[in-house]
């Protein structure tokens, strides 16, 4: 057991593909902090592809061999049966779910001429329904009991974009949007949602970087925040953390004071054109932390 108290102590966590990286190592730290922990991996390939229960009930077996209690499932999280089958199992063994840590990712890498409708298709239903209907299966649990704490894995990628990542890039900038508004609805039911964008070794990226650097992405890294924004008294809500090799960084929107025209008078493309250097000045930039500031920012002139 660790020996800061995080009050999650029986506590139960759900860990979506945790049978190898991330997953793995966000399962094992749960683990030790004293959290039961539903080990969900559907076992097949970095692409998607294939299915198997070995990664799972290996890493069932780490816990256990710890002092910790874990339970394997096989699910896909692509299907909202699958996503049932995962929320039941914590149910049935463990009576409840208190954490949701939606971690489990594929990658179909293409330019954008190359990609296929399936690569596209099949990282939406992993990245994105994957969260949404493992989230959709927990949220009434959590709500009932007024307690729940959801995690959604985001990538720098969805954040900046990057070549020959379209799809995933699209879907986990999805997600972002989706923890966001999720950290607004379960606010009054004790629910904190928050986003991550992790940099870690793994099956995905072993191969995208040198063995030297890979050294220092430990996905043992990652985990102590994921671990952290599930504690009991955790405060924040809505937040996007970026996170690797030591750093953690918190994500905010900035908006430049940009140029105000009068609507009265018509807007032009030539006001564009004048105005382009002040629209892009980052200068006297602020941070905007809702649609309602975002809206008043704009609208103000014209009130």
């Amino acid at each position: 057991m660790a020996d800061i108290d995080l009050g999650l102590k029986g506590r139960t966590a759900v860990i979506t593909g945790a049978g190898g990286g991330l997953g793995r190592a966000h399962a094992l730290l749960f683990a030790q902090h004293g959290a039961n922990v539903v080990v969900n991996d559907l076992g097949g390939s970095q692409d998607g592809s294939g299915k198997g229960s070995e990664m799972a009930d290996k890493v069932v077996e780490e816990i256990k061999a710890a002092g910790g209690d874990a339970v394997a499932n096989y699910d896909s999280v692509s299907t909202a049966e699958g996503a049932n089958g995962i929320i039941k199992t914590a149910v049935d063994t463990f009576g409840t779910v208190d954490i949701l840590v939606n971690n489990a990712g594929i990658l179909r890498d293409r330019s954008f001429v190359k990609m296929t409708d399936e690569d596209w298709d099949l990282i939406f239903d992993v990245h994105v329904k994957g969260s949404y209907y493992c989230t959709k299966a927990a949220w009434p649990i959590m709500r009932e009991q007024a307690y729940g704490r959801v995690i959604m894995t985001a990538s720098a990628s969805g954040i900046y974009g990057n070549f020959g990542q379209t799809n995933y890039s699209t879907a986990k900038m999805g997600v972002i949007g989706f923890g966001q508004t999720l950290a607004l609805e379960g606010e009054k039911y004790n629910i904190k949602t928050n986003i991550i964008a992790p940099v870690a070794a793994s099956r995905m990226t072993e191969s995208l970087m040198p063995p030297n650097v890979l050294e220092k992405l430990k996905p043992e890294y990652v985990s102590p925040l994921v671990v952290y924004l599930c504690s009991e008294n955790i405060d924040v809500s809505g937040e996007l953390y970026e996170v690797g090799a030591g750093a953690v960084s918190r994500l905010e929107t900035l908006r430049s004071k940009g140029c105000t025209l009068n609507p009265d008078e018509g807007v032009t493309v030539e006001q564009m054109a004048e105005n382009w250097s002040l629209i892009n000045d980052m200068t006297d930039a602020k941070i905007l932390r809702s649609i309602a500031e975002s809206t008043q920012a704009s609208l103000t002139h014209c009130m």
